[in-house]
């Protein structure tokens, strides 16, 4: 069944607002008001429950629903819904999900005519409510929208469609968060601004990974991503030698931009037993320690060996402030998701210790070369615009799945208020860079992860990688420039 909202988007906030028949919106001129803002298109509503079921159910049980009921038995791999759209006239759209999620967050995989586009996160929520999906390209006629199960364990009650505005200009002012930025952050972070919008810059994580793509597919990545996990004091006691400073001062002999992230051991409490040993020390399940208590007591062991911790690490970082290296810093990333241990009491915790790496990092060390990458999407979890530079997100849809990751991108713009870049961090499939451009999903860049994800042919088949890394929209090494001098 197919039924129309006025209001576009903001009038689905809640699924207990009327479902009316489609007629016309009253223009200015008939209400008697003259200057009128344009009225919204109407969000057209598919009813799940008339949807293609596969694995799945209908059921009416639970209160506030719309139509005769809803969508549920998403528990195994391939159980889905995929609904038609009959006679639309194409073009992009905002795609709304209605939905419950009784169970805690859960994600969908979305596609759109059986082809992926990436997983939606679900908040948790014991009544239906709506969350964007981001923007679908409708082809002009029939179009499919399917939902499968990905995390599965919640409850699907409608989507809605409405026709989306195009995308007004960005409004990020390429100015860092660090009032002491060095002249080469400051450089480059103009460097991305300018490109914002209009290209998207190659990156890929590893040394060992970049060789494999100069060797098969005779290009580089503009961005290489590096991490300072092996220089964790927790790691460097037991034995490990860090190396990725090194491929950073090495990487910027060929002008390369470098990126790094700390996947940080936990200062203290490894485990160290099968399964949760002592280097999966950045994982909630292999530590004991609590970043809610140590940030409780500054006058705690746990506390200052926090300290410890950031110290070490910006004595690295110092390395290459010391070369005129500035660095896109990820540190605390994918914090929302939890199974990171600085993330496992929630987004208080998360916060505060950002906020106290930074003021460490550049008040008591003076680091200037870093430019500030917070990598959660929620708002709940964002520590604030005053110590951040750039938003971000990590997304791993199904292998083979190029889609824009355009929900995503949306929800990190509006995190952001557009003053803020975004980027892809991390992926396993590489976004399409068509479907970027169809989709107005202007990723600043993107970092590929490491091993199968690039090699398997399967993450990323061959054509799709010499697709990426041949089109005219993705810059390589050899197209970067002088980033460090960019408008001086």
């Amino acid at each position: 069944m197919r039924t129309l909202v006025r209001g576009g988007l903001a009038g689905l906030a809640a699924l207990g607002l009327a479902v009316t028949a489609g007629t016309p919106a009253a223009t200015a001129e008939e209400e008697g008001v003259s200057d009128a803002a344009p009225a919204e298109a109407a969000a057209e509503v598919y009813e799940a429950e008339d949807g293609e079921l596969v694995g799945v159910n209908v059921d009416n049980t639970a209160p506030g629903h719309s139509g005769t009921g809803y969508v549920t038995g998403f528990d195994e791999e391939n159980d889905q819904v995929t609904l038609t759209i009959p006679d639309s006239p194409g073009g992009l759209h905002d795609l709304t999900l209605h939905y419950r999620t009784p169970n805690g967050q859960k994600n969908t995989v979305l596609q759109l005519n059986g082809s992926g586009m990436g997983e939606i996160t679900l908040p948790e929520s014991a009544e239906f409510t709506t969350v964007s999906a981001g923007r679908v390209l409708l082809e002009p006629g029939a179009n499919t929208v399917t939902l499968r199960s990905g995390w599965g364990w919640y409850e699907i009650d409608a989507i809605s469609l409405a026709p989306a505005p195009d995308r007004p200009p960005h409004q990020v002012t390429g100015e860092p968060v660090n009032p002491d930025a060095s002249p080469e952050a400051r450089s480059l972070l103009a460097y991305l601004t300018d490109h914002y919008g209009e290209s998207i810059l190659s990156g890929q994580q590893d040394m060992a990974s970049i060789e494999w793509i100069e060797e098969n597919l005779g290009t580089t990545p503009a961005i290489a991503g590096l991490d300072m996990m092996d220089y964790s004091p927790s790691r460097v006691e037991r034995g490990t030698v860090g190396v990725d400073v090194d491929n950073a001062l090495a990487w910027d002999e060929r002008g390369g931009i470098t990126t790094f992230v700390w996947h940080w051991n936990a200062p203290s409490g490894l485990i160290d037993e099968p399964g949760r040993e002592w280097y999966r020390g950045f994982y909630t399940d292999a530590t004991t320690f609590d970043v809610e208590a140590a940030l409780a007591d500054p006058t705690s062991e746990d506390y200052q060996l926090l300290l410890r911790d950031i110290d070490a690490i910006s004595a690295e970082l110092q390395r290459l402030e010391d070369a005129n290296i500035p660095v896109l810093w990820r540190p605390l990333h994918e914090a929302e998701g939890g199974w990171f241990w600085w993330g496992a009491k929630g987004p208080e915790p998360a916060k505060e210790l950002w906020r106290l790496m930074y003021q460490r990092m550049t008040e008591v060390h003076g680091l200037d070369n870093l430019l500030w990458i917070w990598n959660s999407v929620e708002p709940e979890w964002y520590p604030g615009d005053d110590v951040v530079d750039i938003v971000s997100a990590d997304s791993y849809p199904p292998a083979g799945d190029y889609g824009p990751l355009s929900a995503t991108y949306d929800k990190l713009v509006e995190l952001g208020q557009d003053r803020k870049l975004v980027a892809l961090t991390e992926c396993g499939p590489i976004p399409d860079p068509d479907l970027l451009e169809a989709y107005q999903a202007d990723w600043s860049w993107f970092v590929t992860w490491a091993g199968e994800f690039l090699t398997d042919g399967v993450w990323n088949s061959r054509e799709h990688l010499e697709h990426v890394y041949s089109h005219p929209n993705v810059i390589t090494l050899d197209e970067v420039g002088d980033f460090k001098n960019h408008g001086r």
